[in-house]
């Protein structure tokens, strides 16, 4: 666990100073073109394709396929795993398609519902979202094709191709932008995309597993039971994203973006620690509980856990202290004073946004996302509650501090109920 943890913390890590770069050459050529705003309105174009693909595809593809794989390695079912593979992209693709059709038609009209931005960011931001349900309908097989990865533990190609897929983004922004305007990055992301299906496509094939698309497989009936209450909760927390974008689009311009950026500096913490352990772990838990050998996932459960803690709560302490350095990175040092307070308060919420990702993991390796999704709900309630609460008192602020209260009470209730999951154990 310890060795797949350390390849994909390298890799997330890498992925991250990306994602800093992306975000710092955005600022930077919009600032300094005084369309601050375009940048807004990338950032929050991507949600309502993101609801989409988070609720009815990751849903399934992220808490129920990895153990499904494992139960197919274990008997030695190459054949029927590859065809469980084909057929849950196929059913994904076709699935997603579908309602991004159905999306993309209705986009401008929705629109006012998401966002409250107006005139040119309006327009910018139903371009991008369409385009971004484009980019989505590639992430359906990358996202399928990355959970086989997972499995076998291939996670060099795995954990790579978020990087490459960022490079996308900052290549459009650079090299597109002087020809076509703001739609540069949203070119290059797609571009990018691209590049991060065809390399896990390829990490699948040479591992020796045939690639097939098919539209269906006898375990995805199961699929679609089992994810149910993972729909549910990846929909809420979709939501929550919505309304933090509502509320942050409402504000003065470059909101949606400060947030966003201070978000962007926690999720380097958690995912070169919180998601790199969760991700190593998962498999290996998946791999005891198909066997029932309680006392192993236990251990791998306890060790998780002791390791996020370890690494995650300095990094915590470093990140708020590092606030100046952090604005810096991203070129808005000009909005130091607010970006400082919103860092500080996601930073707060790392050691819990880290362990949630661990326990979550737990569950699923027992093939069970009921008690996940009701914690998700939780969360979800008690961030958005906050952030409207306090929004006419701090004004962007309130996003962050929402955000920490509610990852912290997600924690409390994983923690407290795993116990009682795991005596279902065989």
């Amino acid at each position: 666990m310890l060795g797949g943890a350390l390849v994909l913390a390298v890799t997330q890590l890498a992925a991250s100073i990306a994602g800093l770069v992306r975000d710092n050459v955005l600022a930077a050529t919009f600032t300094a073109r005084g369309e601050v705003g375009v940048v807004d309105a990338y950032i929050a174009a991507f949600r309502p394709s993101d609801f989409l693909l988070q609720t009815f595809i990751l849903s399934a593809v992220g808490s129920v396929l990895v153990p499904m794989i494992a139960a197919h390695r274990e008997k030695g079912s190459q054949r029927s795993m590859e065809d469980l593979l084909g057929g849950a992209v196929g059913a994904g693709a076709l699935l997603f398609g579908a309602m991004a059709i159905v999306l993309a038609v209705a986009f401008r009209s929705l629109a006012p519902f998401f966002v409250d931005f107006q005139g040119d960011a309006l327009e910018l931001y139903v371009h991008f979202g369409r385009m971004a349900l484009l980019t989505n309908l590639l992430f359906v097989f990358g996202s399928v094709y990355g959970q086989y990865l997972i499995s076998i533990q291939r996670y060099w190609i795995y954990g790579i191709t978020p990087v490459l897929y960022t490079l996308g983004t900052i290549v459009g922004t650079v090299a597109l932008t002087p020809v076509y305007g703001a739609y540069g990055p949203m070119l290059g992301t797609l571009c990018g995309s691209v590049l991060f299906v065809a390399l896990r496509i390829w990490g699948v094939s040479v591992s020796g597993t045939a690639v097939r698309l098919g539209l269906w497989h006898a375990d995805i009936g199961e699929m679609g039971l089992l994810m149910i209450p993972r729909m549910v909760a990846l929909g809420a927390l979709q939501i929550q994203l919505l309304f933090f974008d509502k509320f942050a689009s409402s504000l003065d311009a470059g909101s949606v973006m400060l947030n966003a950026y201070a978000r962007n500096f926690q999720s380097v913490v958690v995912g070169v620690v919180g998601i790199a352990v969760a991700q190593s772990g998962f498999a290996l838990m998946s791999q005891a509980a198909a066997r029932g050998e309680l006392a192993r996932f236990v251990t791998y459960v306890r060790k998780a856990v002791l390791l996020v803690l370890g690494l995650t709560i300095p990094g915590a302490i470093a990140l708020a202290l590092l606030a100046p350095v952090a604005a810096w990175l991203v070129h808005i040092t000009e909005y130091l004073p607010v970006f400082r307070t919103i860092l500080f308060a996601y930073a707060l919420s790392i050691p819990f946004d880290s362990l949630n990702h661990v326990l979550v993991r737990g569950y699923y390796a027992t093939k069970h996302t009921l008690v996940p999704a009701l914690t998700m709900l939780l969360y979800v309630v008690v961030a958005i509650g906050i952030a409207w609460w306090l929004l006419p008192r701090i004004g962007v602020q309130s996003l962050g501090v929402g955000y920490a209260v509610g990852s912290a009470a997600m924690t409390i209730v994983l923690a407290a109920l795993l116990p009682l999951r795991l005596r279902k154990i065989p």
